[in-house]
């Protein structure tokens, strides 16, 4: 494959205000990134072991080395644990003097290789070279003031009481917050009990009103029962009443009935007794009709006698009116009673029957 390139082609130049932006966009991603990598995670200051010197350690020659020792890690002090967060934690204390720790013991010079089939040559003697003294880290301290320790150690003292006083109270506030949470709890259950007995004093309010609406319709029934009672009475005491008056009703139509044949009977028997007494004349034109009207007394006697319709014949109505006085006494009923139906009696007479 050919691949040809055109070298005279003029290339395009970034613009400078774009390079611009990203750069200094780089340089504060940059510098975020080294703020957040130093500051990322704080520790506390992790506590330092001293060791005090008495006296000045001797120097002690070293022997003639070939190679030298590998240097021994010294120990390194045991950090204290963090303590928990209190509310006011206390001051540090000074650090005491500790006792001289003896210098660990120096690991021994490895031996010499031995050397292949050469001949011994005599080594060359070095001059002892005497080590330079180490130095101490920290030079030693003064014996410290028998005051200053006393005074030290009553402070010392005086933060262990008052920790101790921080306990107690801690202590008297758990006791109050559970002596609150108690009263909390016994007034729950307080409260529950009221809400139980006001349930059941509903309930039992409920039963009592069941109970009076049952009483209620019972009585309402009953009553209802006594109205209906008293009204099948009053129905039969008004049946009974108008079976009786229909009765009487009944009795009074047959004695007015039977007044009233007897009272029909007697005037006929009054009216034929009249008739057989009338000499009739002749040969009169029609049906001519008169009427009288007669009073007669209890034995049947005639008082008096009235015409009160002339039948148009004077010979007629006199025939008649002598036939009237002929016939007493006239016949009456023996009942005194019936006797006023006759005492203004009202005859009638026909012509031609």
């Amino acid at each position: 494959m050919n691949v040809s390139v055109q070298r005279n082609t003029p290339h395009a130049e970034p613009k400078s205000l774009t390079a611009g932006v990203l750069a200094g966009l780089v340089h504060l991603l940059f510098v975020a990134l080294l703020v957040f990598g130093l500051h990322w995670k704080d520790h506390p200051p992790e506590g330092m072991m001293v060791e005090i010197w008495t006296e000045l350690p001797k120097p002690v020659p070293e022997p003639v080395k070939t190679q030298p020792p590998p240097k021994q890690p010294e120990p390194q002090p045991t950090p204290p644990k963090p303590e928990p967060s209190k509310p006011e934690p206390p001051k540090p204390e000074p650090p005491k003097p500790e006792p001289p720790k003896p210098e660990p013991p120096k690991p021994e010079p490895p031996k010499p290789e031995p050397v292949k089939a050469e001949p011994p040559k005599p080594a060359p003697q070095k001059a002892a070279v005497t080590p330079p003294v180490k130095k101490p880290d920290i030079a030693m301290k003064e014996k410290p003031d028998p005051e200053e320790q006393k005074k030290n150690e009553q402070e010392k003292l005086k933060e262990q009481e008052r920790l101790k006083e921080i306990e107690k109270q801690k202590e008297l506030e758990k006791k109050k917050e559970l002596d609150k949470q108690k009263e909390l709890e016994k007034q729950k259950e307080l409260a529950r009990q009221k809400e139980l007995e006001k349930q059941k004093e509903i309930e039992k309010q409920r039963e009592l009103e069941k109970q009076k609406e049952a009483a209620r319709q019972k009585e309402s029934q009953l009553q209802k029962e006594r109205e209906q009672a008293a009204q099948r009475q009053r129905e039969q005491a008004a049946k009974a009443q108008r079976e009786a008056e229909a009765q009487r009703a009944a009795q009074q139509a047959a004695a007015r009935n039977q007044v009233t044949n007897e009272i029909s009977k007697y005037k006929a028997m009054i009216l034929a007794k009249i008739r057989s007494r009338i000499v009739m004349p002749p040969d009169l034109p029609g049906n001519p009709v008169v009427e009288f009207n007669v009073t007669l007394l209890p034995g049947g006697d005639i008082l008096d006698v009235r015409l009160s319709k002339s039948s148009g014949h004077a010979v007629f109505d006199s025939a008649v009116e002598r036939a009237i006085h002929l016939s007493k006494p006239l016949p009456i009923p023996p009942d005194p009673a019936l006797f006023n139906e006759f005492r203004n009696l009202n005859i009638t007479v026909h012509y031609r029957e």
